[in-house]
């Protein structure tokens, strides 16, 4: 059994705009199917930056992150598959003892999945948060079935519908084109600076569009109506990965028709944050722009996924390792955050956020040296 420490440090918001802050919480141990992690490596998000800076949906003071890679150090009674030693990654946000900008996690085994062999901790953490993302919108806001195991031979029923992914290079845009080439999804378009195309033609796009052009929308539409569909709106479906207000939604308002399904990742952003100016941030995706009638449009909150129970279950545990062997989907490209201390890594981390000093890439940082572990 080891000897838990009553307290660990964490990094966390103290106020909006205010400088992060490392703080002692308490150490909590794995009941019944929890197991506790030893936080070795995590990614910074937006949403790191949405509640730092602006505050969102957060009671300061708040342990940020919600993506975890690290080893296993104690578990619960009832923990099926997991044990001590193990190298897992997960997706972990619900309550603080969950949060992964902190030396340790405690939480259930279904939120961690084990990191396969021949990946490292470095890419194993890019991958949970936003492959639940990709997986947990087009299966419930575009109904798409993604079957698990995928049947030999499958064909999806929408596969010669016309679907748009508004920013293809960003980590959701990036697994939701290979989620789509995987299962069979041949009309998908998607947007992204020219630098990416490349890639994301080999992710299955069948043709992409620089988002900075002037006449995106019309290049999109002449390129739908070229291609041909069956029936519906040009595009039925388009997921808005980067939810900006100028730069994604009113874009999109232009090209949606009626029938379309839009999803948009929440919050709608109306005013980046930048040094010394907080953001600003739309929740209500329908008011956010003028929709032409007809048009469901729907803001995505991945952390309702778990009221699916087969996802709740498997999607995490199961699912998001094997599709890392299959080669389903590859990790994202990593940009290693680099400092002295813990608070220096996070803090800068949060800086190139906000100065958007990345594209196509994920900010990670080490939060616990991996060759420190428990004692026994």
């Amino acid at each position: 059994m080891s000897i838990m420490s009553p307290f660990h440090d964490a990094v966390v918001t103290v106020g909006p705009g205010l400088p992060l802050e490392i703080r002692q919480v308490p150490t909590v141990g794995p009941t019944q199917d929890q197991v506790r992690v030893r936080s070795e490596w995590t990614a910074s998000t937006p949403l790191d930056l949405h509640q730092a800076d602006g505050g969102l949906l957060v009671q300061h003071p708040q342990v940020l992150g919600d993506g975890v890679a690290g080893t296993v150090v104690e578990v619960g009674p009832d923990v099926a598959d997991l044990k001590v030693g193990d190298k897992v990654f997960g997706f972990t946000w619900r309550n603080q003892a969950e949060k992964a900008h902190q030396e340790y996690v405690t939480a259930p085994e279904k939120l961690f999945g084990k990191v396969p062999s021949g990946f490292t901790m470095q890419q194993a953490v890019v991958v949970p948060n936003n492959f639940v993302t990709a997986w947990h919108t087009l299966t419930k806001e575009f109904g798409f079935k993604l079957p698990w195991p995928k049947p030999e031979g499958y064909v999806p029923k929408d596969h010669n519908r016309w679907i748009l992914i508004w920013g293809g290079s960003s980590s959701v845009g990036q697994y939701a084109l290979q989620i789509l080439k995987w299962y069979g999804y041949k009309k998908v378009l998607t947007t992204a600076g020219e630098v990416h195309h490349k890639k994301l033609e080999q992710y299955g796009a069948v043709k992409c569009f620089d988002y900075r052009d002037s006449g995106v929308e019309k290049e999109i539409t002449e390129a739908v109506s070229s291609g041909g569909q069956n029936s519906g709106p040009s595009i039925a479906y388009i997921l808005d990965c980067i939810g900006n207000l100028q730069g994604s939604v009113l874009p999109i308002s232009k090209l949606a028709q009626k029938g379309a399904k839009v999803a948009i990742l929440l919050p709608i952003v109306i005013r980046d944050a930048t040094d010394g100016v907080k953001p600003e941030f739309e929740m209500d995706v329908e008011e956010s722009a003028t929709w032409v009638p007809g048009v469901e449009v729907a803001g995505v909150r991945t952390h309702f996924y778990m009221d699916n129970p087969f996802l709740a279950e498997h999607l995490q545990r199961e699912i998001m390792s094997a599709a890392l062997l299959l080669g389903t989907v590859e990790p994202n490209e990593q940009v290693i955050v680099e400092g002295k201390t813990l608070l220096e890594r996070a803090e800068k981390a949060l800086s190139m956020l906000r100065r958007k000093q990345v594209s196509g890439a994920r900010l990670v940082w080490r939060v616990a040296d991996e060759d420190v572990i428990d004692s026994f």
